[in-house]
């Protein structure tokens, strides 16, 4: 039985938030990915997402570790079809929790716009040729903080406790420091030696589709979270963006932004339960994190995400609650975020908050 221990969201090709080359693809040319696993075991396999290509890519070898060649079926080749993936032939390889994983690709023809997920946090190489034997790494020559194509990593763990963070830029990872794991995904995983999947995209809404945020939470969840083996458990933190986006000038990204009320984000909430219940899922919910101060607040936004925590709290419809806006919050006032977490923005924590979230979330888990 396979687990899954790492995982990155597909987004569609685009530019937003930092230079990338989902739009541009690759040809000619091999692309190392470095993730950092959240469970162990002897055999690995890799999945690969080309969910948004309107052709066929093919793939001219892959790598796992220093120099593990992965097949496909048996052969060293394989296409992904336009809007579907691939799954690898498993490979004896060891590996550990907290284990750093390289991944290489080399694409013999041009790719097209790549499926991506826009931000890693860490960094990805991209260097002329076929690097596969390239075990020092000295011939890429270029950097992206981006995964692309790469969308999880599965072991034969045989784990059936895995845990899925489902959420936005705060699942994501926006304000840990790059490159050094310090999510409150990996904090979680630290903390409770379970596998804990990252299904979180920068600026995601629950209930609205965008070209550079992804997906709507309601559509994308079986996708990335429900259709991963060895997943029991669902942890829901989505909504900010929908109820803040509107309150802002300053993200021309997503505009003209509906006004939403709580009525409706709880809508969404409860399609997610509904979704996982039916694949078996123990379903946790967590407020939302104080904002006040940022450019997502205002006095229709204070109103509906207060609505939507007490909906949270008190509805019982989750299995289980953990209240982050109140473990979160500044002591002087509520609405703002404690500012021994703020990473500068009065919205995103640092990674001192990013743990404290985990120690929240680990507490009911």
């Amino acid at each position: 039985m396979f687990t899954t221990v790492w995982t990155a969201s597909p987004q569609l090709p685009s530019e937003g938030f930092t230079p990338n080359w989902s739009r541009e693809g690759f040809w000619r040319q091999s692309l190392r990915q470095v993730v950092r696993l959240s469970g162990g075991g002897d055999r690995v396999r890799v999945r690969l997402s080309h969910a948004y290509g309107t052709s066929p890519v093919r793939i001219a070898g892959a790598t796992v570790g220093p120099r593990t060649r992965l097949t496909f079926g048996g052969g060293p080749t394989v296409e992904i079809p336009a809007r579907g993936e691939v799954v690898s032939d498993a490979v004896q390889l060891a590996v550990a929790a907290g284990e750093s994983l390289a991944v290489t690709l080399y694409f013999d023809t041009a790719t097209g716009p790549a499926t991506f997920h826009a931000q890693a946090f860490t960094t990805s190489l991209r260097g002329e040729g076929d690097l596969l034997d390239d075990v020092a790494g000295e011939g890429f020559d270029a950097a992206s903080e981006s995964w692309y194509f790469l969308s999880a990593v599965e072991t034969d763990a045989g784990r059936t406790d895995g845990v899925a963070l489902f959420g936005d830029s705060l699942t994501d990872g926006f304000g840990s420091t790059p490159g050094a794991d310090r999510r409150w995904s990996d904090a979680l995983a630290r903390l409770t030696g379970r596998p804990v999947l990252n299904a979180g995209i920068g600026g995601n809404l629950l209930l609205n589709d965008s070209a550079w945020y992804g997906e709507k939470g309601v559509h994308r969840l079986r996708r990335d979270v429900l259709d991963r083996p060895g997943v029991d458990t669902l942890v829901v933190l989505l909504g900010l963006n929908d109820i803040g986006f509107s309150e802002t000038d300053e993200q021309p990204t997503y505009r003209p932004a509906p006004v939403l009320e709580a009525d409706d984000i709880i809508a969404g909430h409860r399609e997610l339960i509904r979704q996982a219940r039916q694949s078996g899922l123990r379903v946790v919910g967590c407020t939302l994190l104080p904002f006040g101060g940022s450019d997502h607040w205002g006095e229709h936004a204070a109103k509906v995400s207060h609505e939507v925590d007490e909906w949270i709290r008190r509805s019982g419809e989750y299995d289980a609650v953990v209240d982050l806006r109140r473990a979160m919050a500044d002591p002087r006032d509520p609405d703002r975020l404690n500012p021994a977490y703020d990473f500068g923005d009065h919205l995103h924590p640092d990674d001192v908050g990013y743990e404290v979230m985990a120690e929240a979330v680990s507490a009911i888990l």
